[in-house]
């Protein structure tokens, strides 16, 4: 693009991300519908205002080619948006056959291999993070949000706030959960957060505005699977072992 090109293009981006905030689109929505529009503009290497129908037809068999129906489906809706709320331009829908569903059961790891997973993390705070989020069979972001004040050690509870479906839930807390997590706490004591961005100094952690870096947990993970040496393509949380959990090992 050329540099009036690349500022028409920057305007047009800019009111893009201030109206899905202005719709109250979560941060993942708003990153997945920007990314959308990133997307086809660095493909053509033009402002995507210029794009015919034909463009995005051919724009998008390619993208079928090289990545998931669900990024398909994403990125379709997300330019949609763009077109109808940015642009204000009529949709002309790109009709795309959805591929065959394959219906596949994820791999779960056996109490055994948790525990060796646990055992084997050598940060505390990773090590907590993967104690809290299998035994009490939390989603990723649901783990890394939770609150001192979501902690009910009285009932035994905690809760989780806006989870799937952005709806709210109580769930059963182990009692070595509850002292991991305390005993976690008691290490950089953050007047909120459980799971603080760790960076810098504890008086630094301790001002943290954000939880721990979501990639950072899941590459922490990734390695230590790896040096336990287990092959599993795909690992799920295991719900059904939840109670089973509560005997493991505080390692």
């Amino acid at each position: 693009m050329d540099k009036a090109e690349q500022k028409r293009f920057n305007k047009l981006y800019k009111r893009h991300l201030k109206l899905l905030k202005l719709q109250g689109k979560s941060q993942k929505t708003i990153d997945a519908y920007s990314r959308a529009v990133r997307r086809i503009t660095e493909y053509f290497d033009c402002c995507p205002d210029q794009l015919t129908l034909e463009q995005r037809e051919d724009y998008f068999a390619k993208l079928v080619e090289s990545h998931s129906w669900s990024t398909v489906k994403v990125d379709r809706v997300g330019l949609q948006f763009f077109w109808k709320h940015v642009l204000k331009l009529d949709w002309e829908w790109v009709n795309i056959i959805k591929p065959p569903k394959i219906h596949t059961i994820p791999d779960i790891l056996t109490v055994s291999e948790i525990d060796k997973l646990i055992g084997a993390t050598r940060k505390l705070r990773y090590r907590v993070f993967l104690l809290a989020t299998y035994s009490m069979g939390l989603r990723l972001g649901e783990a890394l949000s939770l609150q001192v004040g979501d902690i009910d050690r009285e009932r035994k509870q905690v809760h989780i706030r806006r989870g799937k479906g952005h709806k709210d839930r109580l769930i059963p807390l182990p009692d070595l959960t509850y002292h991991a997590l305390r005993e976690l706490w008691s290490r950089h004591r953050h007047p909120y957060l459980l799971f603080p961005n760790a960076n810098g100094s504890l008086e630094t952690i301790q001002k943290a505005t954000t939880h721990m870096d979501r990639g950072g947990a899941q590459k922490a993970m990734k390695v230590v699977v790896e040096q336990c040496g287990i092959k599993k393509k795909s690992i799920s949380t295991p719900f059904a072992t939840v109670s089973q959990l509560i005997c493991l090992n505080a390692a």
